[in-house]
């Protein structure tokens, strides 16, 4: 099963044991979120891919994802088709696109041509690096662990393999840090909590992670846990966010490791950043919320049922 559609279903899956109180509460919290033109926005200015893209991932967890509210956001989708956007746009607009498809039957590349995964695919072939990885567009000098796992996302939405796969494996193990994650880029000093889970779940995908890397991963993973629970995004960071949590708990389920942690704990934290009316806080010095940290919530708790 491809990795969005395995974990789509999991994630699912997990989110139904919820109470129906609560699962109603962050319904509702994402509906309202959404702006006249179908999109959705982040703390402050107007709809974007990248924000619509969560919240389109949160109603689609809940079962909400049909109806009116996917026919507006269909259209704001299909607005977007013929714009140049960055790697984690495209992702969004293209899963996006797979998610209308799946929960509400509609298909915003109906009226594409036969040829765009072809396209995809050879557009995204230009964000290349020498050194086997991708980069954040085709003007990106630095391949980066996270638009390497992103592409691969994309590649698979669009049916395609990605070329050269082992050029891409040479690429992530390079990103190694000798504290047992990995870096973002090459220049940076030390390993973090997401690049760690985006090269993880990368080398899965492209059937290539060995179990020294596996072990690895576990032992720098369980050093994220903070006190409050939740884990953090790198050593240098005292404080745990959600979407550390998710991306780490995630990883460490993957590796078959989840108890190197104190789950407890990591439950704990969650429940405390999500708020009465719907939605999450993204960490507890965080006043505002959204709808991307609303998904991380979910997204931990689809994990932690």
């Amino acid at each position: 099963m491809a990795y969005l559609q395995e974990l789509t279903i999991r994630l699912a899956v997990g989110l139904a044991a919820l109470p129906a109180d609560a699962r109603t509460r962050h319904s509702r919290y994402l509906l309202a979120a959404q702006r006249e033109d179908g999109g959705f926005a982040g703390r402050e200015g107007g709809s974007d891919l990248y924000y619509t893209g969560f919240a389109l991932r949160g109603l689609a967890l809940l079962g909400e994802l049909y109806g009116p509210p996917a026919e507006k956001a269909a259209g704001f989708l299909r607005s977007r088709m013929g714009g140049q956007e960055s790697i984690v746009d495209f992702f969004s607009l293209v899963y996006g696109a797979a998610l209308l498809d799946t929960a509400a039957g509609i298909d915003i590349f109906a009226e594409a041509g036969p040829g765009w995964k072809s396209n995809v695919a050879a557009l995204l072939e230009t964000f290349r690096r020498p050194d086997g990885g991708y980069a954040k567009g085709p003007e990106g000098t630095a391949s980066s662990t996270y638009h390497t796992f992103l592409v691969l996302l994309c590649l698979e939405l669009a049916e395609r393999q990605p070329p050269e796969s082992e050029q891409i494996v040479a690429f992530l193990h390079s990103q190694r840090a000798e504290e047992g994650g990995f870096r973002e880029i090459r220049a940076s000093k030390r390993a973090g909590t997401n690049p760690t889970a985006a090269a993880i779940a990368s080398l899965r995908m492209l059937d290539a992670l060995d179990e020294a890397t596996r072990q690895d991963t576990l032992d720098f993973l369980a050093e994220m846990q903070t006190d409050e629970g939740g884990l953090r995004a790198n050593t240098r960071i005292p404080i745990a966010d959600l979407l550390s949590t998710f991306t780490g708990l995630l990883t460490l389920q993957d590796l078959g490791g989840a108890e190197a942690i104190d789950l407890a704990g990591v439950r704990q934290f969650v429940h405390s950043l999500a708020r009465e009316e719907g939605g999450f806080h993204g960490a507890a010095w965080d006043t505002a919320h959204d709808v991307e940290y609303s998904f991380y919530g979910l997204g931990c708790l689809g994990l932690l049922s």
